[in-house]
């Protein structure tokens, strides 16, 4: 698992570990369980995550895994295990913060798959395992590393209206703006801002410039649109003046919303109905007629 998560990056290696931890635990189908067992198990779930996640990343870099501390809260602790280091206040309070407004969100993709996973009435881990899948996508959960990546490609001021002119108009997709439900700011976003803005300094400034100048061009281009920046933009600009590593981005991501995806599957699992959606054939029609049933 290390050397698939050193290729592929910590959250590639959580879905193996985490398939690995149900075994190992004995996680059986929560169709068989009770609702007190099911909740032990998702508070033991919860608390494994953000230690598979930091060994992962360390063992991936070379590196022994930091066991945890009993007496840091969990953001502190979290940074701790990830880099061998107690961290300063500011740093751990600002992560935190990232971490609660990550916690949950309505049935986005994750949600939903883990909900789907858990009406079977498969286990815990199964059901963890496909939203870390669902995750892992870079139009749910992967967009903090490439906001911020974008912020590199720019550059400079002065390159922040071609650059981006030349992406809106070629199709392209600005990591970081627009959001399937919000046609307004993301106030997760109004937030993380607020946090960068604390920290200050040469990329908060330039990050909040290109904002404002991606908001503008986008309204300007796509009328009617409403496209503003989403949790990842600052997201990704918080986690970098932390001084996590942009392959810790997501992950940090699934060590918050491994909680919401936790309380969802309780919840579904205490109704035993299978989501089954149903679907309309839209296709071409038959090339020749079927013929009659006799």
């Amino acid at each position: 698992i290390a050397r698939a998560s050193a290729a592929a990056g910590p959250l590639a290696g959580l879905r193996t570990a985490l398939s690995l931890y149900g075994a190992s635990a004995g996680l059986r189908p929560q169709y068989d369980t009770d609702a007190e067992r099911r909740r032990t198990d998702a508070l033991a779930a919860c608390a494994a995550v953000p230690t598979l996640l930091t060994a992962l990343h360390r063992l991936g870099q070379g590196l022994d895994p930091v066991e945890p501390r009993d007496d840091l809260p969990y953001a502190a602790n979290y940074l701790y295990m990830l880099t061998g280091s107690e961290p300063e206040p500011d740093r751990a309070r600002a992560i935190e913060r990232y971490l609660i407004s990550t916690v949950d969100h309505g049935f986005n993709a994750s949600t939903f798959t883990a909900r789907v996973i858990t009406s079977t009435g498969a286990d815990l881990a199964a059901c963890l395992v496909g939203a870390v899948g669902a995750l892992s996508g870079p139009l749910h959960g992967g967009a903090p590393s490439r906001a911020l990546d974008t912020l590199d490609a720019i550059g400079t001021v002065d390159r922040i209206d071609p650059w981006i002119r030349e992406r809106v108009l070629a199709g392209d997709r600005i990591m970081g703006f627009g959001h399937p439900v919000y046609r307004t700011e993301d106030p997760r976003s109004r937030m993380l801002r607020g946090i960068a803005e604390q920290f200050g300094g040469p990329l908060v400034d330039f990050a909040v410039q290109v904002e404002a100048r991606v908001e503008a061009i986008l309204a300007e281009l796509k009328p009617g649109r409403e496209l503003h920046t989403n949790v990842e933009f600052y997201a990704g600009v918080v986690m970098e003046l932390c001084g996590l590593p942009r392959e810790m981005f997501t992950p940090t991501f699934a060590a918050a919303r491994v909680v919401g995806w936790s309380a969802n599957i309780l919840e579904q699992a205490a109704d035993s109905k299978i989501i089954r959606p149903a679907a309309r054939y839209v296709g071409p029609l038959p090339p020749q007629p079927v013929p009659p049933v006799a």
